[in-house]
This record gives C-alpha cells, structure tokens and sequence, in this order.
C-alpha cells in the first residue's frame, strides 16, 4: 500500500548513512520526497533550524544532539531523552518525537524475547539505548545494566559484574557495515543468556546475532525496529493511520531484495552453471569467489596452487569471502573448498542463505581441478560432505536440468524456505 503524492520534503540525519534502508522502507510506505542527510555534529543545529526539510528521521549519533534545537517535544521523547522524529508543525515549530519506542516494542514482539522479570544488559548509552531501557522498563524488567567503555559497568568487568544476565541487547555501531563480523562482546560467558536484539541491520546477521545463533539463543536483528518506526513516522508526517501489517509486508521484501543466495558444493557439482542460470532468472550480479581469486592474484587457479600451495590459496579464499560476504541482493557461486574453513561461515552467513548442491559424486566435472583428480575426488567427498551440511540452510540435489534446479533455489529463497518442492532444510 502507497498512499498518495504527497509535496512535502522528508529524509533522514546522521552521520554516516550509506549503509541506510530508510529511503526504500519509506518508498513502500508512501511516495515522498526522502533524502539522506550526513553531517558533522557541528553541522546538526543548523540544518535543523533550517527550512530545507518538512519533517526528518534522526539516527546515531544525534538523536540526543538535536533536542536543544527542538521547539516542543512530546511526553514520550522528553521521557526516553531521545529523538529520531522531527515533524515541523503548521505554526512552523519543531517538534520531536520518538517512533524508536514503538519501533523497539514491536521488535521484541516479534522476536519472542521475553523481558517481563529477566535482567536485561544494554550495550552503549546513546539515544538509541534511552529508547531501549524505557521499553525494557515499561514491559516489567528485574533489572537493567548499562555497558560503556569508560562506565561503572564497563567491558572489562561486565563478565563479573553481571554474569547472571538474561538478555542482552546491542544499541551501539559495533560490528555495522562496513566493519562487519566484530562483536561487542562474548556471548559465551552469560551462561543464563536466553536472547539477544541487535539493532543493527546491515549486516543481517551481526557476529553478536551469529553468535548467539550458534550457541542456539534466541535472537532479531534491528530490521522490524527500522521498518516499524519508519512506519509510525510516516504517520506523522502525513497525519494517515496505516496498517501493522505493512510492517511485516516490508521486512519480507527488504530481506528478499537484500540477502544473497549463495552456492556451495563439489568441484564440479554445476554451480557455476547454476549461478549463471539464477543470476539471468533475478536480474541480480552474479559473484564467482573462484573468479575474483584469479582477477586478484593474476594467475589460475591450478598455477596458484603449483606455486604457492592449498594454504596460500585458502588464505586468498577467505579474504574473498569476507569481502562478498558483505554484499548484498548478489548470487554468490563458491569455491568447492571454501567449508574447509569454519571461518568462512560466519562470513558467508551475514547476509546469505546458503545453499549445498549436491550432485552424485561419478557425475562431477574434474577438468581443470587440482584437487580433484584420481582417488583425491572419494575422499575429498567424504571429508567435505558433512562440512557441506553444516554450512548450508537448504541442500538441493542437481539431479534435473540446470533450470529446474535454478527455479527451486529461488522458490526456495523468496518464500523464505516455504514451498512444497523436495528440498533439505537445515534442522
């Protein structure tokens, strides 16, 4: 649903915005002008007091830095101390709102993170975690701690000091593209975790949400909070309720339009080919990691490894895939080797679905293969398959045509794994 044109003058104010979904969500919303807005801090009061804008969003680091240029405020931000919304009324003052704490509500309601009586350990002390312990507080908290550097509860002593921590909840740029898969802290040492929100959403998955996943807590990305607060925004700014419903509508296509489908399995099991196919179906870039290790080191595959040896080449892989990783909306084909490196999975994961193609083992292509020659092709197949396993979110046989195969993939990614075709969904 778009409501219609409306001549007013919207967008967003940070300081670092390329990596923004803002101008898309509101674009499913409503069909306004939304213009990205990066600044300096000192730059802040003045394009606020400016007549360059009707009514703006306001992200890290300045939804507390523009609250002293702001004619009135509502109950809601004057309580939290924050601001993301600025709506210039009809009398032309600015007034502030806060549309992160409907944001933030809905993003533990659809999480299934429980707060009611659970101690609660914020990450940074911004506007953002304003946002969150008002929200935490309001849905019955035992307790809530916050995390900084410099704080009474900081990140060298916060493994003592609250150990006994149930959900943990990341409101500071750690582990944001572009600086994706750092974490802000170790989730292995809260042995009561029971759930993890990060608010970021580019990456998809933080390390701190791959983490958690990994040691099977419960955990959201800041994606429903992004399109939910957008959407309350929007209300304000055209003064027209709009459904709940979009919210949900929205996050489905965003992560359609975002993640990477991403191919992994034995040299030779058709891939590429299957890639190629994908990459002509969607419209969307196709990325060979096999492709850009030889671009990179200006020689093949075959002469890397007569040179330099497999390590020197899995080196160059990895690096390979910490970059594609990062991308998004790509078809992303991979080197057979590439799970031979666990660390390549949290690359590799961040934004993608992954999936195995798995094809007869007297059906895979050698030519041009080093390691895929006489008996090396058995065992390297029972050495990998399981690691194939462990990587992938669905596993789809290549026993059709190229096309076929293709078509299921893609079934299988934009329903979200929901689709009655034969496949293998990770447990």
């Amino acid at each position: 649903m778009i409501f219609g044109k409306k001549e007013i003058r919207c967008g967003l104010i940070g300081e670092k915005l390329s990596h923004s979904f803002s101008p898309q969500i509101h674009s499913h919303l409503c069909d306004y002008s939304y213009t990205l807005f990066e600044m300096s801090e000192n730059e802040v009061g003045e394009f606020v007091r400016s007549n360059k804008y009707d009514s703006t969003n306001v992200t890290i680091p300045y939804k507390k830095t523009v609250m002293p240029f702001l004619d009135e405020k509502s109950d809601e931000a004057e309580r939290i101390g924050s601001v993301n919304t600025i709506i210039r009324t009809e009398s032309g003052a600015l007034r502030g709102e806060n549309t992160d704490y409907f944001g933030f509500s809905y993003l533990l309601e659809r999480s299934g993170i429980e707060i009611s009586g659970k101690k609660v350990l914020i990450l940074g002390t911004g506007g953002a975690s304003l946002t969150a312990r008002a929200v935490c507080a309001d849905m019955g908290a035992e307790s809530i701690t916050f995390v900084s550097r410099e704080g009474e509860i900081n990140y060298g002593n916060v493994y003592d000091k609250c150990a006994d921590t149930e959900v943990i909840i990341n409101c500071t740029p750690v582990g944001m593209y572009p600086k994706n898969l750092v974490s802000p802290i170790e989730l292995d040492r809260f042995p009561s975790l029971v759930g993890v929100a990060d608010m970021i959403y580019n990456p998809a998955k933080t390390k701190l949400l791959l983490d958690a996943e990994r040691l099977g807590i419960k955990n959201i990305n800041g994606l429903s909070m992004l399109v939910a607060q957008a959407k309350r925004a929007c209300e304000l700014f055209l003064g027209e309720a709009i459904e709940n419903s979009e919210i949900d509508r929205i996050c489905s296509m965003i992560e359609a339009e975002t993640g990477n489908i991403i191919l992994v399995g034995m040299p030779g099991c058709g891939k590429s080919t299957i890639a190629k196919a994908l990459a002509e179906a969607t419209g969307r870039e196709l990325i060979d990691t096999d492709e850009l290790i030889v671009k990179n080191e200006e020689r093949s595959i075959p002469e890397i490894f007569a040179a330099e040896g497999e390590e020197y080449f899995r080196e160059c892989e990895s690096r390979v895939a910490a970059d594609v990783g990062k991308m998004s909306g790509k078809i992303i084909s991979t080197g057979g080797g590439i799970v031979t490196r666990a660390s390549n999975l949290d690359s590799l994961r961040q934004n993608g679905t992954i999936f195995f193609i798995r094809r007869e083992l007297e059906l895979l292509s050698r030519d041009g293969r080093p390691l895929s020659q006489g008996a090396n092709l058995e065992e390297m197949y029972q050495k990998r398959h399981p690691l194939y396993l462990t990587f992938a979110d669905f596993t789809v046989d290549n026993c059709t045509t190229v096309d076929e195969c293709a078509e299921a993939i893609a079934n299988i990614f934009l329903n979200g794994g929901k689709n009655e075709n034969s496949y293998n969904q990770r447990p």
